[in-house]
């Protein structure tokens, strides 16, 4: 027999004793003899009723018991210890077996917490996450290092502690990625950090993660200043040698034992050779004043200054000033600017890294079949992007870590400064330059505006 059917068939048993004792009451109500009786048939009516609603509401006392049970987390109730009787053995058993699923489930969360908690706590980057922009819900062990803190929950107290970070991360509002540079007990960091924001059950959090990068900033420093000392190097000799060597067998025709020859002594040969050596040494001496003049100005980019331009003006002018050039190499040369309307940039400083760059494919386009320029305008995971493709001859993978090195050239007349210059620009502009070629297909350059 089902627990509805065995409910209510003990409704009805109970129902069907009230129905007899109202009759039995009703059938000697009145008579003085029985008066005694009918006092008992009365009060057995009301402990019947009592019973009858007591039973009814059974069910309800046992469901607000399990719903409290699972409110206040109390795991210890076990509903098969009951002694009310066996008509609700399956609602016992059915209320036990949802509150073990729910005690196992709550275990299993807390295991998934435990464990979630002690690998950010085990991670080399620093996590804060912040509720309202007042409570720390969140700073785990590598946050409190890098910032020598301990134990703080309120944003404002981490205010007074560290200064410099939070007025860093007060500036970038709600969102963004960043490098930023702060104090920390008199030592000097440089952070990356990263702002996200997040909302979860109508509150709102800000997860700022960030790390110490200063290390690997020191050693990538270190590394271009020796690429860039090298190259300073290899050009000064390059300069040096030849002016030495002259030098010196300029010495050698025009001395003899220790002491100047005569005038009268040197003949028209030996004259032609000192101009011509004293020629090349100008050459050189000429060719080594262009090269500091380069990192001179690869030394001093000045700062831009940013304004709305409208993009299909600005790509219709760099066409305009290319256009006479790229048709008499036989090139052919398409622009356009999609979803893209105004970009805030220096139109003279972009101006000049597009030239640059479709300068540089024209010369990766000798010798290429249907030799093609495409820059394209757009956006892309918000981010307004400048793309220049070319289907020249590609560049080695050799040479592309290599190809925004100060002074480095695959060309034989070129000064390898024009990328290096380029990319600078674009960090003026919080942007970056991003390269993608493959030998013999082409080359595509991203200028990627961050702002």
């Amino acid at each position: 027999m089902s627990l509805f059917k065995r409910f209510n068939f003990k409704v009805i048993i109970r129902v069907s004793f009230i129905l007899v004792t109202v009759l039995l009451l009703a059938y000697i109500f009145g008579d003085d003899r029985l008066f005694f009786n009918q006092i008992i048939l009365f009060i057995l009516l009301v402990l019947q009723v009592y019973e009858l609603i007591r039973f009814v509401n059974y069910t309800n006392r046992e469901l607000a018991k399990f719903i409290l049970s699972i409110r206040h987390n109390d795991f210890s109730i076990n509903f098969r210890r009951s002694k009310i009787g066996r008509s609700f053995e399956e609602l016992h058993d059915a209320f036990d077996d949802i509150i073990q699923s729910y005690e196992e489930a709550k275990i299993e969360k807390q295991a998934q917490f435990e464990y979630l908690r002690l690998v950010v706590n085990n991670m080399n980057i620093g996590i804060i996450s912040l509720e309202n922009n007042q409570n720390i819900a969140l700073m785990n062990k590598s946050a409190e290092r890098i910032l020598g803190v301990k134990g703080i929950k309120n944003w404002r107290i981490l205010e007074e502690k560290s200064r410099s970070f939070t007025a860093k991360i007060n500036e970038m509002n709600e969102s963004g990625r960043r490098l930023i540079e702060i104090s920390i007990q008199g030592q000097s960091h440089t952070l990356s950090v990263d702002v996200v924001l997040i909302k979860m059950l109508d509150t709102q959090y800000k997860l700022i993660t960030f790390q110490d990068i200063h290390g690997e900033i020191e050693q990538k420093e270190i590394e271009a200043w020796h690429k860039l000392i090298k190259i300073l190097t290899h050009e000064i000799m390059n300069s040096a040698t030849p002016i030495s060597s002259l030098t010196e067998t300029m010495q050698s025709v025009i001395e003899a034992d220790g002491k100047a020859k005569k005038v009268t002594e040197l003949d028209d040969e030996t004259i032609e050779d000192l101009l011509f050596s004293l020629k090349t040494i100008q050459r050189r001496s000429n060719g080594m004043l262009t090269f500091i003049d380069d990192y001179r100005r690869l030394t001093k980019v000045a700062k831009p200054k940013l304004e709305k331009v409208n993009m299909q003006q600005f790509l219709d002018s760099i066409s305009s000033l290319l256009q006479a050039q790229l048709k008499k190499d036989k090139i052919g040369f398409e622009y356009s600017v999609d979803g893209m309307d105004e970009l805030m940039l220096d139109s003279a400083l972009i101006e000049q890294v597009l030239i640059n760059m479709v300068k540089n494919a024209t010369y990766a386009l000798q010798n290429t079949k249907d030799p093609k320029i495409v820059v394209k305008g757009y956006v892309e995971n918000n981010k307004k992007t400048i793309e220049i493709t070319d289907n020249g001859a590609g560049i080695p993978d050799k040479e592309i870590s290599e190809i925004f090195v100060p002074f480095f050239s695959t060309k034989k007349d070129g000064s390898g400064i024009g990328l290096s210059l380029s990319k600078q620009i674009m960090h003026l502009h919080n942007g970056n330059i991003r390269v993608k070629s493959e030998v013999g297909k082409g080359t595509s350059f991203y200028l990627v505006f961050n702002g």
